[in-house]
């Protein structure tokens, strides 16, 4: 999902990024990652299959030490929203994570439409 995003945004110059224009969907990415991360590893899936794609759009993004910072920060507050809600695996979460995913997915390709090389 994250790598199509990865990969568009690799093509903007590092002397762009210091704002971009696609900042707050980036960062809304990265709380849905971490929700994700922390329900499905809730539902009896352990993986870090949505870390390590956190990991992915990072490397791509090379973004500056205060942007990386607000995304990983993104990242462990989706994380901790939902970890302060279940304990254990629920119908409830396994339904969170299921829009959580198709969230992703939708911003995703946005991102990668609307920013992605032409």
């Amino acid at each position: 999902m994250v790598t199509a995003v990865a990969l568009a945004m690799a093509q903007i110059p590092a002397t762009a990024q210091t704002a971009a224009p696609y900042d707050d969907k980036l960062g809304r990415l990265a709380e849905v990652l971490g929700s994700i991360h922390y329900l499905r590893n809730l539902c009896a899936e352990p993986s870090n299959r949505w870390r390590d794609e956190m990991e992915r759009l990072l490397s791509a993004e090379k973004p500056e030490p205060v942007r990386r910072a607000r995304l990983i920060a993104a990242f462990n507050k989706g994380y901790r929203s939902f970890d302060s809600v279940y304990a254990r695996c629920t119908e409830q979460a396994r339904t969170a994570a299921d829009r959580y995913v198709t969230e992703g997915r939708t911003l995703a390709l946005d991102l990668a439409n609307t920013y992605g090389p032409q």
